[in-house]
Formats: C-alpha cells, structure tokens, sequence
C-alpha cells in the first residue's frame, strides 16, 4: 500500500499487515507472489517463524512443526464434527499435548459420527446454542447497568462450558461488582475467573517507525481488501484522513465503528495501492495472506505490527465481550496470550496464510507478557462488503 514514487521499493515497502503478527508498517523483505504450494507450505513452517514459536511458546523446532500440522488437520476437523453434532454442539477446542480436536456433545447419539471425523468427545451439560444466547442476556445486562469497571470481559468457554467473566485482581470485592455478578449468575451458567490487569486499547501517539497516523494517532495496518485496508475502528472515526510512513496522504477511513465494535476500514489512494501481503519485520519471510479460515481455539496465532513487531501466541477464547478502561464495552472479539503495545492496533493476527482479525486491545505488554483482543475479520468483510486481497 505504498507510494511506487516512495524512496523505499518493493513489496517490502508496502503499508500493510497481517495475521500472526500485531501491526506491521516497517519495510521487510516480501514474499514471493511466484510461490509455488510446496514453497507456501514451507513458508508456513520457516526458520523465522519456528523461531517465534520458541521464544513465545516454549517450543523446539520439531514441536512448533508437529504442531502446525496439527493445527492444520484440526481446521479440518472443525468443520465437519461441528455438522456431525448438529443441535448437540456445545463448542470445540484444540488440545496441544495430544494434537487433536476436542468437541463438546450435550448427548450421546452423535458421538460415534463426531469421533468418525478425527475429533476426541466430551459430554457436557450445556449446548452452544445455549451458551451462546446467555451471553446474549449477559451482554444486555451490561448496557442496561452499564458493567463496572472492574470487570473486564465475559465469553462463553467451551471448555469450562459456562459463561466465564473475568474480574480484575483486587476488585472481586468491590459492590459495584458483586452486584454485577449477582445479576449475572441470574442469566447465566457462571464461573468467574481473576486477570491481573484491566484492559486498554492499543493506540499510540505519533512517534518514530512505520505506521499509519490519522490526527495525533498512530495505528497499524490490518488487511488489504480491494480498496484499501482493514483496521480498527477506534483509530479513527468515519471521514478521517490517514496518512503514510512518508506523511503522504493515503486516504480515508470510509467506515468506522468504536465501540459495540472495534473495526474500520480505510480508502487508498493517491499513488498507494494494497497487496496480500503481511510484513514479518526480518523474524520471518513477509506472509502472502491466502484466505480468512478461522482457526479453532486452542491452536497457535501470531501478529504483526508496527511497535512491537511479530509475536506468536495461543487463541484462547472467542466471542468474548470486552469492558475496556474508560467504559468502552466492545463484543465479539477474539482473546489470545499474544502480547502487543501501544502503537500496534489495527494490526494482523495471522495463522499461516490464512488472515484472523485486527488487534483491539488488551493488557501487559511484550516485556512482561499480556493478553490480548482482536476483531475477527471476517466480520469486518461482511459489514462493509469488502473482499479481503488475497495471493
């Protein structure tokens, strides 16, 4: 997405980022659009990227190896035992000491057809479906009473098969949230778990790097669509200008939504143009981003972007509401334990080639470690009928 007339050339100069990692705006050296699959394949396992899985996730090269093939199988898996167990589904995840996918079944009768898809069983009490719709209740509990701040986030977990809420340590005392959490055990199958920090968003003010800016702002790329490029949407509101790494203008945000969502997208122009492209900032080969198949929880994730670079993590839990610092309450976001700073919101979280969503938000940062929240981009897609570039 960057100008051809700029002084830095090549792919590696364009303004984009991707998946499995936070934000990415710094030149690095870029994919091979000529790739061949066998090529792609061991793109997915490259030297930068096992060693990424070592440093975040404790893991040799034979380990983060077995495990993205696992991975891999598991995406498979998914999608035909989730059609196995139809009305019994009660969610799925990826164990990754025995590499294999566990779904949830309230019942007997389709266990043997799930099993016949490669997945392991377990029998729990409540179905998705359900699960689902209490956090439904629960989320229109939290704009009725507005939850408080020392409550930060809620999500259904398949494996706990509860809705699971998450209190900041030191504040499980306080009445405004031991009334909240009395109303909540009103709606809900509860468990109530303790995080050491609340969460924020991860924007930043213009400083040094290779970012995008819009006013005082600094954000990261996501995704290129066709048109431009996703983000999120507490970087700017709809209308706002947005400038390069250069200072030259880009384009603007053409749709924004903060909070409720946390998503925009981002016109290109004058002289910039996108490519599927995600910068691996010289700790992998830049990603060509192939698609946007949404990888099951428990299985490995990465991110890109523009102040802290490529890290990898874990997906932890899906469809999880947020109640970020300053009252900003965001659904639907995706948690992970990838770290990210200041500076690295809007950016990709990746898994291989396929794309995941733009990083919201969180809390630690990539010296101490964290969490953090991203906005799936699939759903971004489908708001705005975008259509993600892909390779």
């Amino acid at each position: 997405m960057r100008r051809k007339t700029s002084a830095r050339l090549g792919l590696s100069a364009f303004l984009l980022a991707a998946a499995c990692a936070g934000t990415a705006l710094v030149p690095a050296a870029a994919a091979d659009p000529g790739a061949t699959t066998s090529d792609s394949d061991k793109a997915l396992a490259s030297d930068g990227l096992l060693r990424a899985m070592e440093r975040d996730l404790g893991l040799s090269p034979a380990a983060a190896r077995e495990r993205l093939t696992d991975e891999k199988q598991a995406v498979k898996v998914e999608r035909t035992a989730r059609k196995a167990a139809g009305a019994a589904f009660g969610g799925s995840w990826f164990d990754a000491g025995s590499g294999r996918l566990t779904v949830a079944l309230t019942g007997r009768g389709a266990a043997a057809d799930v099993r016949e898809t490669g997945a392991d069983v377990r029998f729990v009490e409540h179905s998705a479906a359900k699960l689902d719709a209490a956090k439904v209740r629960v989320d229109k509990l939290a704009k009725k009473v507005k939850a408080p701040e020392g409550v930060a986030s809620w999500r259904v977990d398949a494996k706990a098969n509860r809705v699971v809420v998450d209190v900041v340590e030191g504040h499980r005392a306080d009445n405004d949230v031991t009334s909240f959490l009395e109303r909540v055990r009103g709606t809900a199958p509860v468990r109530v778990d303790t995080v050491p920090e609340g969460p924020s968003t991860f924007a930043a003010g213009t400083v040094g790097g290779d970012p995008y800016y819009t006013g005082n702002v600094r954000c990261s790329i996501g995704f290129s669509v066709q048109g431009g490029f996703v983000t999120a949407g507490h970087c700017g509101q709809a209308g706002a200008g947005v400038r390069g790494w250069d200072n030259s203008n880009i384009g603007s945000f053409q749709g924004s939504s903060f909070p409720d969502n946390d998503y925009a997208w981002v016109s290109v122009g004058n002289g910039w143009w996108t490519v599927p492209v995600v910068l691996g900032w010289g700790t992998i080969p830049d990603r060509l981003v192939k698609g946007s198949a949404e990888m099951p929880v428990g299985t490995s994730i990465c991110r890109s972007g523009s102040t802290t670079k490529w890290h990898c993590g874990n997906l932890l839990a899906k469809n999880e509401t947020v109640n970020y610092s300053g009252g900003a309450v965001v659904h639907q976001l995706t948690k992970t334990s990838v770290c990210a700073e200041g500076g690295d919101s809007g950016g990709s979280f990746i898994s291989g080639d396929q794309a995941q969503g733009v990083t919201s938000g969180g809390w630690g940062n990539c010296s101490s470690g964290g969490e953090t929240w991203f906005q799936p981009v699939n759903e971004i897609l489908q708001r705005y009928n975008l259509r993600l570039h892909t390779a």
